[in-house]
């Protein structure tokens, strides 16, 4: 007996390689990535940045007359 509705193939759009997932540590935590660490080092100097300007501004200001 022929099945009422054949099976259909599902289209893949996007071909991958099939890798085995990453295994990470017990923590689950996920490697970070380059772009990561050069946003946080950026939001760093620009946060000193802004200290350094007040911390000027505060001195400037207490000495000018």
């Amino acid at each position: 007996m022929p099945r009422a509705f054949p099976p259909r193939r599902v289209p893949r759009h996007h071909l991958t390689l099939h890798r085995p997932p990453l295994r990470h540590d017990r923590g689950g935590a996920q490697p970070l990535r380059t772009s990561d660490l050069i946003l946080a080092l950026l939001g760093v100097v620009m946060l000193g940045g802004l200290a350094l300007s007040a911390a000027f501004v505060l001195t400037s200001g207490a000495t000018a007359p």
